[in-house]
């Protein structure tokens, strides 16, 4: 999966990593069902509903996309802890270079695994990565039924509102 990336983003979002359908169209978050799409349509991140197949519009309003971890699985869970760690280290690198205001982490067990953070909740995190702000919002796969699709527009609108500060 190719990253969609700039220099200087207002956010980048990083996925877990790619499922199965995402990584065969080669689009973020394709599969039908993910609400990632929908959920930045609702907090205001886009004007419209935007495609996966549009993805590279994002950069236009200063958003990107990334994952945690590049290899494609059925399913999060079967990403080992070492991978999660591994994805973390590049991920961080990657952040480095690129110096997004925001990371935006989707999905809050990826992220405790990734950075060894166990006590971690949805929000901004205490730690940054040089001058990016860490946030963590809810994994928007249609499997994660703890965040219906109003609640997962709320905690997207709450980074929004953060970067709008």
């Amino acid at each position: 999966m190719p990253d969609v990336i700039a220099s200087g983003l207002r956010v980048l979002f990083c996925g877990i990593n790619p499922g199965l359908y995402t990584a065969a169209v080669g689009h973020h978050f394709a599969r039908p069902g993910n609400r990632f799409w929908p959920a930045l349509f609702a907090a205001g991140f886009t004007e419209r509903l935007v495609s996966p197949f549009d993805e590279r519009e994002l950069l236009e309003h200063g958003f990107g996309v990334t994952n945690v971890v590049m290899r494609a699985t059925a399913t999060a869970d079967q990403l080992t802890r070492e991978e999660l760690q591994a994805g973390g280290k590049r991920l961080r690198a990657k952040v480095r270079r690129y110096k997004p205001a925001f990371l935006a982490v989707l999905g809050l067990g990826a992220y405790r695994a990734a950075w060894n953070q166990p006590r971690a909740v949805i929000g901004r995190q205490e730690e940054k990565i040089g001058d990016t702000i860490v946030w963590v919002l809810p994994n928007p796969s249609g499997l994660n039924a703890h965040y219906q699709a109003k609640d997962l527009a709320a905690v997207f609108g709450e980074l929004k509102a953060a970067l709008d500060e």
